[in-house]
Formats: structure tokens, C-alpha cells, sequence
């Protein structure tokens, strides 16, 4: 069994995918999210301010979902250039601070809308 998790709190889509998807009841799928405001627009041109941004958007989905950043399980960040890893990884502390999921990160050539990171995530719902 699966349902779509949909929120008007993160961007919309930009091809043919959904925000989240919640599977076998236990556990929701977060497609990876790249810095755009719920509105649609660039969140900024520096890896702080995207990084933030990307986080912002998995927390509201994790809202809509009924969760919170504490039920992620597993993340993957990619990347645009593996230099700005401390960068995010500071970012990426503060809003997961103690719960601390199991994580992948990888540097890849070019991201959606050109952006400087984009973050998937898989949680638990309790």
C-alpha cells in the first residue's frame, strides 16, 4: 500500500514525481529536494542558504506527513562540488542535532535548476 504525501509548505514538483510517498504504512519516501521556496523560486546562491532551504522543504513534508526530522532513518546529499561538504554538514548538524540518520553523500556533476544540493531522505513513521 502506498499514498502520496503532497504539502503546499515545500515546492511543487518540477517533473513527474511526488514530494513523498508513504509505503507498507511504516516508512515515507522523500523525493530529493533541491533549494526552492515553496513558491518555486532559488532560496539563494551559496551552499548555506540551499542547504537550508533543502532541509526546510524535507521538514515541512515530514509535517505533512505526520512526522518530524527525528524519524529520518536514511539521507542521501548530492553534491555539486564535495568542497562545500563542511559547509553543509554544519547546516545539516543544526537541524538534525542528536538524531542522527544514516547518511550518503556524493559530489555529481549537475543538479536540477542548477543548484548547488539536493537532499532525498526516508523516515519512520512511529
Amino acid at each position: 500500500m502506498k499514498e502520496i504525501i503532497n504539502t503546499n509548505n515545500a515546492p511543487a514538483p518540477i517533473g513527474p514525481y511526488s514530494q513523498a510517498i508513504k509505503a507498507s504504512g511504516n516508512f515515507i519516501f522523500i523525493s530529493g529536494q533541491i533549494p526552492l521556496t515553496p513558491e518555486g523560486n532559488l532560496a539563494g546562491d551559496d551552499i548555506v542558504t540551499q542547504t537550508k532551504q533543502s532541509l526546510n522543504n524535507i521538514k515541512a513534508i515530514l509535517e505533512a506527513a505526520g512526522c518530524t526530522m527525528n524519524d529520518l532513518v536514511k539521507t542521501t546529499v548530492l553534491l555539486l562540488d564535495m568542497n562545500e561538504f563542511a559547509q553543509m554538514n554544519e547546516v545539516y548538524n543544526q537541524f538534525l542535532g542528536e538524531s542522527k540518520p544514516a547518511r550518503a553523500a556524493y559530489q555529481v556533476s549537475r543538479l536540477p535548476k542548477d543548484v548547488r544540493i539536493e537532499i532525498e531522505a526516508i523516515a519512520l513513521i512511529k
